[in-house]
């Protein structure tokens, strides 16, 4: 089941992706996710160029994980982690489909990154690798954004991250997903630049819940970015950066001067 937040008339409204459009629900997401679509009580339908569609959650954190396939790290000519690399996203970087991301004026080389994105459904914390996928409410598409040049000065990676506009979400939230096998891909201006599939990931899903909330507590609506495939690259002002994740769909933002 595919869940959807957006906006009419001024109005932010939930809804279930249905025949082309979607049908709005009364139930928060979350909440809707842990529902059978039959129990959810419907009101008004819409096609989707009839609304705005806004990020499918907002997070209080946005966890991500760095060197996360094992293609990249064959590009990258690294020996795979033992242990998950984590960074932190605030979440003032988030925004929807077809929101705009914006150029800083303080770097001169801003990458893309696909990622699939795990959406946290219950407070999770010393969560078992066994349970992990109990905790997850769905899964959604993932631009993780990165002013490379910053990253590289700095030598870490906060301010590189963490520029507003800096992590796309969206469109929605598939509830329904093996997170195993999905093939995930960008393409900037039509043509494609990362493909490959989560099945190349070192650190699968419920490993990353696990340890994560090991460290700190996952509340519901924090979002896991688990890594890209080889493929990153830089975006430009006037772009069009297009994530695909098989099974969820596909995030599409423009890149606009600051």
């Amino acid at each position: 089941m595919k869940l959807v937040r957006f906006k009419k008339d001024g109005q932010e409204k939930n809804g279930a992706i249905i025949n082309g459009g979607m049908v709005e629900i009364e139930h928060p997401l979350l909440e809707a996710s842990q529902s059978h679509p039959d129990h959810l009580e419907r009101k008004d339908f819409y096609l989707l160029n009839e609304v705005k569609i806004l990020p499918p959650v907002q997070p209080s954190k946005i966890v991500c994980v760095g060197l996360n396939y094992r293609d990249h790290a064959e590009e990258l000519n690294m020996t795979p982690p033992d242990e998950p690399i984590l960074f932190l996203k605030p979440p003032t970087t988030v925004i929807g489909h077809e929101d705009d991301i914006i150029y800083p004026s303080q770097s001169h080389q801003v990458d893309y990154e696909a990622e699939l994105a795990v959406v946290i459904g219950r407070d999770a914390h010393f969560v078992s690798e066994d349970d992990a996928l109990d905790y997850v409410a769905g899964y959604t598409v993932l631009n993780d954004v990165t002013a490379r040049d910053l990253q590289q000065k700095d030598g870490q990676w906060t301010r590189a991250k963490s520029f507003n506009t800096f992590c796309p979400i969206g469109p929605w939230m598939e509830t329904e997903l093996d997170p195993s096998n999905q093939k995930i891909s960008m393409k900037v201006n039509g043509e494609v630049k990362q493909d490959s599939n989560t099945k190349n990931m070192i650190f699968t899903p419920e490993e990353l819940i696990s340890f994560i909330s090991e460290i700190m507590t996952l509340q519901p609506g924090d979002v896991i970015a688990t890594g890209t495939p080889p493929g990153v690259g830089p975006l430009q002002v006037g772009d069009v950066a297009e994530v695909s994740v098989e099974g969820i769909g596909t995030l599409k933002n423009r890149v606009m001067e600051m």
